[in-house]
C-alpha cells in the first residue's frame, strides 16, 4: 500500500547503470548502444539537436497513466471523474491528450484557463482552483462556460454570486473543506490540516456555515464537496481516514439541511517514485481505497453514493519526463565533494532548492555504464543553494557529456523561473520514435517582450 521515504543513506557509488533506474524514467525507457532512449528517441541526439537544458516528455506514458486512473477509479464506481491538476504540467498539447483520454481538467489561474480554452477543450469538463481567484479570474470562468469552481471563501462566494446573477447564469460549486487529516509529506504541500490556506474547517463550523450558504445564494448551485489532504502521499491510510471525514460532514449536512451531496472531489497527492528507495502506492490500490472508501462510508451512514472525482496531477507526468543537460565543468574538491556543473539549474528545477528534492541522475551517453562516483549536480546560477541533485551516484563524468535527471516532468516547467535572466528551456514530446517542439526554448527578444525602456 505504499511505503513512505525513509531518510536517505550516505550515498556511495552505487554500480548502478541506466537499465536499473526504470522505475524512476519513463515506461518507454530502453538502453541501446549505450544510450539512454525515451520513447524510441535516443536523448544523446535529441540533446545536441535541441540544446539543453530540455524538457522531455513521454507521450505513451502520460496516456497511460491517465488510462489507469479512469480504469481502477471507474473499476469500483462508474461514474468517477478523472480530473488532471494542470499546475503539475501545463501546456496546449497536454490539455489536448488529457480531452483524447475523456479526462477533465483542473486550472487555477486565468492563465491556465486561457491555454485551456486555446486547446480547444471541453469547458464543461473545467474545474477551477484557487484560495483567491480575483473577480476578473471568475467572470472569465463564468464567461467560458466551465463545469465547477471549487469555492475556497465566503467572500468568494459573494463575488461569484453577483456575478453569475449579473449574467442570469447558475455556476456549480464544490465547497472545499479541509478534513483535519494530516498526511504524512513535506509541510510546504500539506494541504488537508486544520491550519491551512485553503478550504473551510469543521471544527468552528465554518465548512457547514459555507455549505448553508452555497445552498441560499443565487446565482450558484451547491454540487457537492472538495477535499485535498496534501501531495507526494504514499500512505493510503491517511486518505481512508479523510474520506471518512468527509463522509460523515455529507451525513451532518443531509440531517441538517436535507440537501443530498451529490458529488465529492477527494483531490490527488499520490506520490511517487523520485529515487530508487521509493515505493509508492499503485493507481490499482489507491482506486479501491478511495472510491471503494467512499461507497462503504456511505452505506454506514445510510447515504446515496455520489458522483466522485480525484485530481491527480504529480503522477501522471513526473516520471514521464526527464531534463537534458550539458556537462560544463568538473569541480572536485579534495576530501569534501565533487561538483558537475550543468547548463541550467534553479531556474529550471527549483524542488531541490524549495524542498530538499532528490532525483535519481545518469549520463545519458554512458546509460550502460556502472555509477562509479558520487557527485554533485549543480546549477549555474549566482547561488549556493543552486543544486540540482545533492550526492548522486553517477557515471565518471566529463565535459560534454549530456547528463539527465530523472521524474522531473511534474512542477519542474510549470515553477521555471528566469532568474539570472536564464531562458526557459525547451519541451519535447516524444512517441513512436518521433520528437516534436511543444514548447520552443525562450530567446533572449522574450525575456524583454514586456520591457518598455
Amino acid at each position: 500500500m505504499g511505503k513512505p521515504t525513509a531518510p536517505r543513506p550516505p550515498a556511495v557509488p552505487d554500480l548502478k547503470t541506466g537499465a536499473d533506474l526504470l522505475s524512476v524514467l519513463p515506461m518507454t525507457a530502453e538502453i541501446k548502444g549505450g544510450h539512454l532512449f525515451i520513447g524510441g528517441v535516443d536523448t544523446v541526439e535529441l540533446a545536441r539537436e535541441q540544446g539543453t537544458a530540455l524538457y522531455v516528455m513521454d507521450e505513451a506514458t502520460i496516456r497511460e497513466q491517465l488510462r489507469e486512473y479512469i480504469k481502477w477509479t471507474r473499476f469500483h464506481w462508474k461514474d468517477v471523474d478523472v480530473v488532471f491538476a494542470g499546475k503539475a504540467f501545463m501546456s496546449v498539447a497536454m490539455c489536448k491528450i488529457v480531452a483524447e483520454e475523456d479526462c477533465c481538467l483542473d486550472v487555477s489561474s486565468g492563465g491556465e484557463l486561457a491555454f485551456a480554452l486555446r486547446a480547444g477543450f471541453p469547458m464543461d469538463r473545467i474545474y477551477v482552483h484557487g484560495n483567491n481567484k480575483t473577480p476578473l479570474e471568475l467572470a472569465e470562468c463564468l464567461d467560458a462556460g466551465v463545469g465547477r469552481i471549487v469555492v475556497d471563501s465566503f467572500e468568494e462566494m459573494d463575488r461569484l454570486s453577483t456575478l453569475a446573477s449579473e449574467r442570469g447564469a447558475t455556476q456549480k460549486v464544490l465547497v472545499r473543506v479541509t478534513p483535519g487529516v494530516e498526511a504524512d509529506t513535506h509541510d510546504f504541500i500539506m494541504t488537508g490540516a486544520e491550519d491551512s490556506k485553503f478550504g473551510f474547517g469543521r471544527n468552528q463550523g465554518l465548512a457547514m456555515q459555507a455549505v448553508e450558504r452555497a445552498i441560499a445564494l443565487p446565482g450558484i448551485e451547491f454540487d457537492g464537496l472538495h477535499m485535498h489532504i496534501g501531495s507526494q502521499i504514499f500512505a493510503l491510510n491517511s486518505f481512508a481516514k479523510a474520506i471518512e471525514v468527509i463522509v460523515e460532514f455529507i451525513a451532518e449536512i443531509k440531517e441538517r439541511t436535507g440537501v443530498e451531496v451529490r458529488m465529492l472531489d477527494t483531490g490527488g497527492g499520490l506520490g511517487i517514485a523520485y529515487g530508487l528507495p521509493d515505493e509508492p502506492s499503485t493507481i490499482k490500490d489507491y482506486g479501491k481505497v478511495v472510491v471503494d472508501g467512499i461507497k462503504e462510508e456511505c452505506e454506514k451512514h445510510g447515504l446515496t453514493v455520489p458522483a466522485m472525482a480525484v485530481e491527480p496531477g504529480r503522477s501522471i507526468v513526473a516520471n514521464a519526463g526527464v531534463t537534458l543537460y550539458t556537462v560544463g565543468s568538473i569541480k572536485e574538491i579534495p576530501g569534501i565533494r565533487t561538483y558537475v556543473a550543468v547548463d541550467g539549474g534553479m531556474s529550471d528545477n527549483i524542488r531541490t532548492s524549495l524542498y530538499d528534492a532528490h532525483y535519481e541522475a545518469l549520463i545519458a551517453n554512458k546509460a550502460d555504464k556502472p555509477r562509479e562516483m558520487v557527485a554533485t549536480v549543480a546549477g549555474k546560477h549566482c547561488e549556493s543553494g543552486d543544486i540540482v541533485v545533492n550526492d548522486a551516484p553517477l557515471q565518471v563524468p566529463e565535459v560534454d557529456d549530456v547528463l539527465c535527471v530523472c521524474a522531473t516532468g511534474a512542477y519542474c516547467q510549470s515553477m521555471s523561473s528566469n532568474y539570472n535572466k536564464q531562458v526557459r528551456p525547451g519541451v519535447v514530446m516524444v512517441n513512436d520514435g518521433v520528437a516534436r517542439v511543444i514548447i520552443r526554448r525562450e530567446t533572449y527578444d522574450d525575456l524583454m517582450k514586456c520591457e518598455l525602456g
